[in-house]
């Protein structure tokens, strides 16, 4: 798969996830869509399974405003994924948080997340 269609993968999988998140669904049925039953997601040394992921959506429904991505390079092959993004995040009182993400992931055969391993870094202006 070319680059260019790794870097789309990855803009469309998280910005329309973070889409559903923001328009308010259930936070199950948006985790369920996007990410396989026994996903993994390990941030910054942090593991959430599948409920620990629906329980961190939940604030992010009532704060967010709007959230963008800058993709700057993915790989992706077969079901393996690496990718290094930028998300800029709105917040409901006007503060911007911009995040530089190095995410490496395994995709189940349907597209959805099975595991992650993210390193994240602040990079908001100061």
């Amino acid at each position: 798969m070319s680059e260019l269609s790794a870097r789309e993968f990855v803009a469309d999988f998280f910005g329309s996830f973070t889409r559903e998140v923001v328009a308010g669904g259930d936070a199950a049925e948006v985790v369920d869509r996007y990410y396989t039953p026994d996903i993994e997601q390990i941030a910054d040394g942090i593991t959430l399974d599948r409920q620990r992921l629906i329980d961190h959506l939940r604030p992010i429904q009532k704060n967010l405003v709007s959230c963008s991505y800058d993709v700057h390079e993915a790989i992706r092959t077969d079901d393996r994924l690496a990718a290094r993004f930028t998300i800029h995040a709105e917040l409901r009182r006007g503060r911007t948080i911009s995040t530089e993400v190095y995410l490496f992931g395994e995709l189940a055969s349907d597209g959805r997340m099975r595991r992650t391993t993210q390193a994240t870094r602040n990079v908001s202006a100061s």
